[in-house]
């Protein structure tokens, strides 16, 4: 109970995070549908060829637009996280009870739920344009993806605690988001391609998703196909979300090594500066000391009056 309260609340937290930047959930939507506007028609001329039905192009296309909207949810997650890192909201939580599990949870959730929006919109405005849903396959379609942008989502939290810096965690996105993509057939299949460019797909996990997603949306739910595409979602979700779980304890122990450190520092510093202010008076004080204990003979010959006897 407590867990899951811990989770709703970060969740809730995250949600209004991106409640206020509305720009996010418009261009989330906006490129999906630029996809099915501006790339599905140029598909017509293949319909009936090889991996393509004749006159259902659109149930091959927007199965991969569904799961390149899933991978562009989750992939998003790390760029906030360098902020907190860098404004010190994650030294803030490391104070909190809640488990680091429900903070990567929330956000993953949160991530679902900006795939899960713009993922209806695009099947509902599909529909209209030729698309044959089955809507059985397609609740099931939404929960596989929704573990593929967990996943995404616990990896780019993962990397931004790692590297720490927008500009490694752009780079390595990057880097990474164009062979993931062109090697699972989203936009087209990769039965189209040469015997080696099949063997890589099928060296890329997300390959799995996008088959089992195109079997979900033609209706088949039970078969080998969706099976495989679960197994190897779920193991990759699982293996993201330990992987974020572990990044997020290794950055709070290590906030609260650096607020001791830089304490101790401060410490240090305002130690030696008191005695760099404090050292001239004090050896003033003592000179001044010296001076009378020096000049005490003196003062007691004048007194006597020893000095004014005859000279010898």
């Amino acid at each position: 109970m407590t867990f899951a309260l811990h989770t709703g609340l970060f969740f809730r937290r995250k949600l209004l995070e991106t409640l206020r930047q509305p720009v996010w959930l418009v261009t989330g939507l906006t490129a999906p549908l630029l996809y099915l506007a501006l790339f599905a028609p140029l598909l017509r001329s293949l319909a009936g060829g090889p991996a393509f039905p004749p006159g259902h192009v659109l149930d091959v296309f927007v199965p991969g637009i569904l799961v390149l909207i899933a991978f562009g949810a989750g992939m998003g997650a790390g760029w906030p996280v360098i902020w907190e890192l860098d404004t010190g909201v994650i030294e803030r939580l490391r104070v909190t009870p809640g488990s680091r599990f429900a903070l990567l949870l929330g956000t993953a959730a949160r991530d679902v739920v900006m795939f899960a929006v713009p993922g209806v919109v695009v099947i509902a405005i599909a529909a209209l344009v030729g698309f044959h849903a089955h809507w059985g396959g397609l609740a099931v379609l939404l929960v596989l993806l929704a573990l593929l942008t967990a996943a995404c989502s616990a990896t780019s939290c993962a990397l931004g605690l790692t590297l720490k810096q927008i500009g490694s965690l752009a780079a390595v996105v990057t880097g990474v988001q164009l062979p993931l993509t062109l090697l699972s057939g989203i936009l087209l299949p990769l039965s189209l391609g040469p015997s080696w460019l099949r063997v890589l797909g099928h060296l890329n996990p997300m390959y799995y998703a996008v088959q089992a997603s195109r079997s979900l949306a033609a209706g088949s739910v039970v078969t080998g196909t969706v099976g495989i595409g679960f197994l190897v979602t779920g193991a990759a979700a699982a293996l993201a979300l330990w992987w974020g779980t572990r990044s997020y304890q290794r950055a709070m122990v290590l906030s609260l090594t650096v607020l001791m450190s830089s304490r101790n520092i401060y410490h240090r510093a305002a130690t030696v500066g008191r005695s760099r202010l404090v050292e001239p008076y004090v050896s003033r004080s003592r000179r001044r000391c010296d001076m009378t204990s020096t000049s005490q003979p003196v003062i007691a010959f004048l007194a006597s009056g020893a000095w004014a006897g005859p000279w010898p």
